[in-house]
């Protein structure tokens, strides 16, 4: 598919989805319910309770004020239901009269626990019970997206989540995984809101701070762990994150926050919904804007102990060198004596989105969104060291046509860099513009009274990427790449107990060669509240452009080669003269070649990142055996063991493992240098020379030189395409590894009111060292154990508390350019909050309260203590 062919298909759905209304629909009778959801027997108002229509899709949410507003109800008797976690399911019947509002207002009885009612989409991307999902996956609830909203930092609701990493190097800065070998820029968890990938085309890695939606406006967070690739392709490796956004006519309403606090953090975030047209449209708009300084400091001693300063106090494992050429924005360094002026500008993001949803008559829902979100001042670790980021943009559109049986959606999504990136270590601007351009087509359908399921799918997209020669070599930059996929799942019932799902998936693209990603899985229920999997499962992992396509300093400029060359040229010539003049007897060289040496480096030999266009995809194939289960009715089990099979690693950046730059040996045809030298200093010892010669005082330090040289160079010296020297280093696939871990989660009611829950995981591995890369440290960038554990409470009167607490135990990293060992970290984390009516909330959060100084990634940034409060008013 042509660049052309793919824009054109893309418009023309566009098109048909923006304008396409089926004419077959035909008018009906409707009318609304309105109303307000309250705690039994004490009458404060729920918030976050969702009211649906029976057998519908029409649905809505309760706001902080108990209040509700179902519109285009079809006119009739028809049966409300209100759910939420901790409340006792209800079902209200009513008579909705055309054109008249009916008022309903109810009283939920808490409940110890209900997750086992929890429907889900992420596992098979059709709706079903938690509990019979043939996955290991997790909801996030919307009292634990609450608590963070203020912070701006989504990947704090999974700190809760079992066997998920969630390891901050800075403020904004997040690598979330699953099941080992995180990375600097992790892109093993694909991370999709309503089906549209957040990641950067660039790098495949995920810009947090660019989110267009605070954590608490989202309708439902999914995380599903483990390879996903049969369903979703590319780079659902470990896992994928599922971001919904409720349609409009959910949230009615507007909701205003206001946030402050610690590291001079200043936030406001604004919503309104709304229908019109008697409810046949629905739209939505948010805004909001966050500023913070930063946990990122400067590391410009010319020692290389900036580091080592930073660190102090947080490790007792020794911390290596670490120099930048380039401070913070806001910072300047006094060349001579390397002081630092002024603060760090802060980071700020602004973003908005708005909403425009059509419902029709036979429960589709046609949508056109987009949203746009400008960041600043961000810093990322990455491979090649910290890049910060003075302000970039982020776009994004979307147009969707969902039914309960089909959906189709077109997007777009991309980044530009208003101002270059810098990098801290090398100085340098990294410009990088780019895009996604996707369409999708997806159908389910039942058969046999619903004993047989089909979904199927089929996909295509281009990704277009410039970064004017600052990231890329001209040759491979502004690029424009193809990707087309196809997948399905029949999902099998024999009997009520048993379920047999087998889906699979193909991935054909420019960048890699043809994938196919099968998966299997069984799933026996002996009850409604109790299930065991088996699954059998492949993924990939795609190379990154940068991975790919890489030419950018490594490090500044040397001269020494050249520099040796000059010497040895002088030293040579100067032997050569000494017996044209007669000084030396010509049979000193006799056998020895001394001609002038043909390395012909330049005068600054540059040192480079290299990317290597013949990577493969790296792969992983998985077993599970998992349990999901309500025990006595208050507690809720998930207990998951895996064993996965991961190979051809891209590497790290290493010397002499891409051909395309073949080593250059440090010789001159068939003359060996270091064994001249030496023959050419025994000849002149042998001739009465005394050792303080000038012909033979020279050669120890030619000899040192050569050695540096080697020694510093070695395989990455290389021949460039066009024939000149580098010092270049690249990536090639590599590497062997069994994994296996245990992943356990438990919530539990221990009163109506107060509920306990708590995770742990274990990971292990072992790597088959013959596979592994000379020179490549192959560590999974993962802790052994990892625990939590939190409280919550949601009390009378609108009050709430949450403590939770994470433990981690200390592990080796090496990423790029930082490698050392992390410490161990315990991770208090709190928010309270309380109703002062039915419109407004005050909330207090503070994450690592007890201000525990750790960095959690080496190279990252030290976290400490953060203390925001705020008010939420909704009307």
């Amino acid at each position: 598919m042509t660049w052309r062919t793919f824009r054109r298909a893309f418009s023309t759905l566009v098109l048909g989805l923006v304008v396409g209304v089926p004419a077959a629909l035909t008018a009906q009778a409707t009318g609304s319910v309105t109303g307000r959801v309250v705690r039994g027997g004490e009458g404060s108002p729920l918030s976050g309770i969702q009211v649906t229509v029976a057998g519908t899709a029409i649905t809505a949410t309760t706001g902080i004020d108990g209040r509700y507003t179902l519109a285009r109800v079809p006119a009739g008797r028809q049966m409300i239901q209100f759910r939420q976690l901790g409340f006792r399911p209800l079902d209200s019947e009513v008579n909705v009269t055309a054109g008249a509002a009916v008022t309903l207002d109810v009283g939920l009885v808490a409940a110890a626990i209900q997750l086992g009612d929890i429907m889900v989409e992420g596992a098979s991307r059709a709706p079903e019970r938690i509990v019979e999902a043939p996955a290991a996956v997790s909801v996030i609830s919307r009292q634990e997206a609450r608590d963070i909203a203020s912070t701006g930092q989504i990947p704090l609701v999974l700190n809760n989540t079992p066997g998920v990493d969630v390891v901050p190097s800075g403020m904004n800065d997040f690598n979330v995984n699953a099941r080992g070998f995180n990375s600097s820029l992790n892109r093993r968890i694909l991370v999709l809101q309503d089906g549209r990938d957040l990641s950067i085309a660039f790098l495949g890695s995920q810009e947090w701070s660019a989110m267009t939606l605070p954590a608490d406006q989202f309708g439902r967070i999914e995380m599903v762990r483990g390879p996903g690739s049969a369903l979703y392709g590319a780079n659902a490796f470990s896992g994928v994150l599922n971001f919904t956004t409720p349609a409009a006519r959910e949230v009615v309403g507007t909701t205003i926050t206001l946030a402050g606090g610690a590291l001079a953090t200043l936030r406001g975030d604004l919503h309104h919904a709304g229908v019109l047209n008697q409810g046949r449209i629905g739209y939505r708009i948010n805004g909001g804007y966050n500023q913070s300084d930063s946990w990122s400091r400067t590391r410009t001693n010319v020692d290389g102990t900036s580091l080592q300063g930073e660190y102090a106090g947080t490790t007792d494992s020794a911390v290596g060198v670490e120099f930048e050429v380039i401070p913070l924005r806001g910072q300047t360094v006094d060349a001579a004596t390397g002081a630092l002026t002024g603060e760090p500008d802060p980071i700020r993001n602004m973003y908005g989105s708005a909403r425009l949803d059509y419902y029709l008559t036979n429960g589709a829902i046609m949508t056109v969104d987009g949203g746009a979100a400008r960041v600043q001042n961000d810093v990322f670790v990455t491979g090649i060291g910290r890049v910060q980021v003075p302000e970039a943009l982020r776009p994004w559109a979307r147009v969707a046509w969902a039914h309960p049986r089909y959906n189709l959606t077109a997007w777009y999504s991309g980044r530009k860099s208003v101002e270059p990136q810098v990098s801290l270590r090398a100085g340098l601007p990294l410009d990088e513009r780019s895009s996604i351009m996707h369409i999708e087509g997806q159908f389910n359908q039942g058969f046999m009274d619903e004993q047989l399921r089909l979904v199927m799918g089929a996909s295509a997209r281009n990704s277009r990427v410039n970064t004017n020669g600052t990231l890329m070599n001209l040759a491979n930059d502004d690029r424009s790449d193809n990707l087309m996929a196809a997948y399905g799942q029949l999902d099998f019932r024999p009997t009520d107990q048993l379920r047999l799902v087998v889906a699979g998936r193909v991935d054909d693209g420019s960048l890699f060669a043809t994938q196919f990603s099968p998966k299997g899985a069984i799933v026996f229920s002996p009850s409604n509240d109790h299930s065991f999997r088996f699954t059998v499962n492949r993924a990939f992992q795609t190379p990154n452009y940068s991975e790919f396509y890489l030419q950018a300093p490594a490090g500044a400029p040397t001269g020494g080669p050249a520099q040796l060359e000059a010497g040895l040229e002088q030293y040579f010539a100067g032997v050569q003269g000494a017996i044209d003049g007669g000084l030396l007897p010509g049979a000193i060289i006799t056998g020895l070649d001394i001609s002038p040496v043909a390395w012909n480096f330049s005068a600054q030999t540059p040192i480079l990142a290299l990317g290597n266009a013949n990577l493969d995809v790296e792969k992983v194939t998985g077993l599970e055996f998992g349990y999901k289960g309500t025990l006595s009715g208050r507690a809720f089990l998930t207990f998951d063991v895996y064993l996965s099979r991961l190979s051809d690693f891209v590497t790290d950046l290493l010397p002499g493992v891409n051909p395309a730059f073949p080593t250059y040996a440090l010789t001159d045809g068939d003359r060996d240098i270091p064994a001249t030298l030496q023959a050419l200093d025994q000849r002149f010892a042998d001739a009465g020379l005394p050792a303080n010669h000038p012909l033979r005082v020279n050669i120890p330090t030619l000899l040192a030189g050569y050695a540096q040289l080697a020694s510093q160079a070695g395989p990455a010296l290389v021949t460039m395409p066009d024939g000149t020297r580098a010092i270049a280093v690249s990536y090639t696939n590599a590497g062997r590894v069994t994994e296996r871990g245990v992943e356990v989660g438990l919530s539990y009611g221990l009163t109506e009111e107060l509920s306990l829950s708590g995770t742990y995981a274990l990971f292990d591995f072992e790597v088959d060292a013959s596979q592994t890369a000379a020179g490549d440290q192959l560590l999974p960038n993962t802790p052994k154990h990892r625990m939590t554990g939190a409280l919550s409470y949601q009390g009378v009167s609108g009050f709430d508390m949450t403590v939770s607490a994470r433990i981690v135990t200390g592990f080796r990293w090496a990423a790029g350019v930082f490698q050392g060992y992390v410490p161990a970290s315990q991770t208090v984390n709190a928010s309270m909050g309380y109703a002062v009516s039915s419109n407004f909330r005050l909330h207090v959060t503070g994450t690592n309260i007890l201000d525990q100084q750790r960095f959690h990634l080496y190279g990252g940034s030290v976290i400490g203590r953060r203390v925001l409060g705020g008010i939420t008013a909704s009307f």
